[in-house]
């Protein structure tokens, strides 16, 4: 009898975990789907903004040399100059930046640096503010172009930003770079990170004017100036973590019309070879996304093993015990689970297989959220490149 009810529970909530698995499908802004791309408008501006580009720079020389000499080759009509804020860098960034410019010539490039960030503020921050008063002083651009130091531009990438802003009227374009995928574990880890982004921020939904789901991929940002005003950014978000959510919902509160999706033109440099590199990239932020709530915490591993680990192990277990009814429900929630996830797997032209190890990535994504709280209370939480920030003090 112990066995039968036992059975039965676990069958229930195999039944559960498929039926929130079609809600997922269906329900949750179509979030799987990797066609939501740069809108191409019918024609271009016949008068190109003027644009400044903001790159905030904190011991990057690794990845530099490739970056930066895809932005001074933009293919831009109008105006365009590029700004690199050096984050108090210890690996020569500054002058690395510098001579690259030299050597490659391109579009004008200003390197400055805004000194140690103020109390409340983080230094990526802080060093966007800097670009950004600097920019304007300088250029009077009508739109600004935030980009990470190891996000490389093909060289039509500013041009077509530009475009689809003007054409489509928007006050902020966002583009989820294409991440680096080349050893094994960022084959298992990577394209894992952008679908579950999606998941929690369906493009479809951000993308549209009166929803109030708000999110932006931070290392490809094209802002109208004006919209900066607006927002009262970065001011209103200096000690935000998760900037680049936190800089969309500051645009759209104030009425802007932003744009995220996937990138076609920009991708990332940086490497993250080793399973050390991709655990700290997700779990010094992990806690901060959760707003350092403890119940959301637990509340977030539950849904985690309810969604992705439930199905595998009920269709595995049911199999094994002669328990079919468990075991057609753990499948059928995980085929389901696969088939979201071949589109990104697609996307980062993936071996269509890796599908069926998903479970098996979000199970290394929930040990590195829970990783991500313990670090935060033993005070070491959101560390990066040598700076630590606390929970954010109430405003």
């Amino acid at each position: 009898m112990r066995q039968t009810a036992r059975v039965t529970v676990t069958t229930v909530i195999a039944g559960l975990s498929l039926l929130v698995w079609v809600w997922l499908l269906l329900g949750q802004g179509f979030f799987w789907r990797t066609d939501v791309r740069l809108p191409r408008p019918a024609s271009e501006p016949e008068r190109w903004p003027a644009v400044a580009v903001v790159v905030p720079a904190r011991d990057e020389a690794e990845v530099l040399g490739t970056s930066l000499p895809s932005l001074l080759a933009q293919e831009y009509p109008g105006r365009a100059e590029v700004f690199l804020v050096d984050d108090g860098s210890t690996d020569g960034t500054g002058d690395l930046a510098r001579e690259l410019a030299a050597r490659h010539g391109g579009l004008p490039l200003t390197v400055s640096s805004p000194g140690e960030p103020p109390a409340g503020w983080t230094g990526k921050l802080w060093a966007v503010r800097h670009g950004i008063a600097l920019a304007r002083e300088r250029t009077g651009a009508e739109y600004l172009l935030l980009t990470d130091a190891d996000i490389a531009h093909r060289p039509d990438s500013l041009r077509a930003l530009a475009a689809s802003a003007t054409g489509a009227d928007l006050d902020m374009v966002s583009l989820m770079a294409r991440l680096r995928v080349e050893t094994g574990w960022e084959r298992l880890i990577v394209p894992a990170f952008v679908y579950f982004f999606a998941q929690l921020y369906p493009f479809r939904w951000i993308n549209r004017h009166r929803s109030r789901t708000a999110a932006a991929a931070g290392g490809c940002v094209l802002i109208r100036a004006a919209a900066v005003d607006a927002a009262g950014v970065p001011d209103s978000i200096r000690q935000s973590v998760i900037d680049d959510v936190a800089l969309a919902r500051a645009v759209k509160r104030s009425g802007g019309r932003i744009w995220l999706g996937l990138a076609e033109r920009v991708d990332s440099v940086r490497p993250y070879p080793h399973l050390a590199e991709l655990w700290r990239m997700v779990a010094r932020s992990a806690y901060a996304q959760l707003r350092h709530n403890p119940a959301v915490l637990a509340g977030t591993v539950l849904g985690l093993a309810l969604i992705y680990l439930v199905p595998p192990a009920a269709a595995i277990g049911g199999a094994a015990a002669g328990a079919w009814a468990l075991c057609a429900a753990g499948a059928a929630a995980w085929a389901v689970m696969t088939l979201t996830y071949l589109p990104m797997l697609r996307y980062y032209a993936q071996p269509l297989w890796l599908a069926l190890t998903l479970p098996c990535t979000a199970a290394l994504y929930l040990l590195m959220t829970v990783d991500s709280a313990v670090q935060h209370y033993r005070g070491r939480g959101a560390a990066w490149k040598g700076r630590t920030y606390s929970r954010p003090d109430p405003t």
